[in-house]
């Protein structure tokens, strides 16, 4: 008998202890080299784990168990044979499949459909997001759906119909819950997923390592506002995306930034590391926590760009299909509780970052200008800051800088 050990590999130079997720193959089944077997979840992604070896599968962790780097997860009998449904020899059977395969993209071309077997991996996601085989199109070898594929066609949407009958489901749901929950005294207890406990022990590292100060500033959206009025069809149909708040934020912090290069730097030590590029890191809401993915060089980006990229790590953060190297980085945070209705917070930083932006809700109050009362968006801005490293004049100022160049949009233009 030969058996390959499945361990725990390095994932990343700060990670050191993963949680198995999901088995993806069950205890017993033949698995083949490189076919995902299981499902990690680190601090900052979740990573699947494909098998070193042919053979049969046999499950040494459980799900929700939390192993080190190097620890044992599964074994693999590789002098098993493959099972044969049918009672063929296995070299029989690796025959027949080849001929279908080679049959496959020419019998899919005489009937007009395309050939879109989906991977493991990808009937995992197409199975969280409803989505059938003809909903998703596959450019893997002769149409088979990839995991890319797959995410997607998740993130692009389900079809008016499942919109529907999810939105019908989940109010059905919802009135369920409430009605079961009158005079309810169920409990229920539920392991922290390690997302949500890394989430904990850095918002509390912040809170007890950094003299954290919040500064407050209001800012007039109305040019803004008239900006992305005039100009969004325009913008649409040239970049095939549509014109945001968040790249105007981001490009306007990623100005002032460079301007002010103490809001953008770290302690190390007993030292500062200054960065001569604005990597902004964009708070992103996912079902299992809250992500910080970078978008780097904004600086450097067209507005167009800061859209696109944001909207790629978004897809990818709520699909789970976020690179490790895709979360590390960042030297500055922008998080917007406005689209949850926040009026008014204190965000917490984002270490080893001294400061974070954050953003709220839009209302339109009245404003005093020029000695008349007028009704304008608006929109208050905190930021909060490591006061070992920036001084309150320095927050304060930045804070001025960001305001000023959404007040006047032009100045993002002109670079002033």
């Amino acid at each position: 008998m030969s058996i390959v050990e499945m361990k725990v590999p390095t994932i990343g130079e700060s990670v050191t202890e993963v949680t198995l997720s999901e088995w993806l193959k069950a205890d017993g089944d033949y698995v083949e080299l490189d076919e995902p077997i299981c499902e990690f979840e680190s601090d900052k992604a979740t990573l699947e784990f494909p098998a070193e070896a042919a053979g049969i599968l046999r499950h040494v962790a459980g799900e929700g168990d939390d192993l080190e780097i190097g620890a044992l997860v599964a074994k693999i009998d590789t002098s098993a044979a493959k099972p044969s449904s049918n009672g063929t020899s296995e070299k029989k059977e690796e025959v027949a499949t080849e001929k279908e395969e080679a049959a496959a993209p020419k019998a899919a071309e005489e009937s007009g459909k395309e050939v879109n077997h989906p991977s493991p991996a990808a009937a995992k996601i197409m199975r969280e997001n409803d989505l059938a085989a003809s909903d998703v199109k596959g450019t893997g070898k002769d149409g088979r759906i990839t995991k890319e594929d797959a995410a997607n066609a998740a993130s692009s949407g389900p079809a008016d119909k499942s919109v529907q009958k999810e939105v019908t489901e989940n109010t059905k749901d919802s009135t369920d819950a409430v009605a079961q929950a009158l005079f309810s005294r169920e409990e229920r207890t539920e392991k922290m997923s390690r997302m949500r406990r890394t989430i904990a022990k850095r918002l509390v590292s912040a809170k007890n390592n950094t003299a954290m100060l919040t500064t407050f500033n209001e800012v007039d959206l109305t040019n803004v506002m008239a900006l992305r009025k005039k100009y969004q069809d325009d913008f649409v149909k040239k970049y095939g995306i549509k014109l945001g708040f968040m790249s105007l934020f981001a490009k306007a912090c990623a100005n002032a930034l460079l301007e002010m290069p103490a809001v953008n730097a770290f302690i190390d030590g007993d030292h500062l590391i200054y960065h001569d590029y604005a990597d902004i890191s964009i708070a992103i809401s996912t079902p299992t926590g809250l992500v910080v993915p970078p978008v780097k060089n904004v600086e450097s980006l067209g507005f167009h760009e800061v859209e696109q990229k944001i909207k790629e790590l978004a897809e990818k953060a709520r699909n789970g299909t976020l690179s490790l190297e895709e979360t590390l980085g960042g030297t500055f945070t922008i998080t917007n509780g406005g689209i949850f209705g926040s009026m008014m917070s204190t965000p917490i930083l984002n270490e080893p970052q001294s400061a974070i932006l954050g953003m709220h809700n839009i209302q339109q109050r009245p404003v005093a200008i020029e000695g008349q009362v007028v009704i304008r968006p608006m929109m208050y801005l905190a930021l909060s800051y490591d006061h070992r490293v920036i001084d309150g004049s320095t927050s304060v100022t930045f804070l001025v800088k960001v305001k000023e160049a959404l007040e006047d949009p032009v100045r993002l233009l002109i670079g002033v």
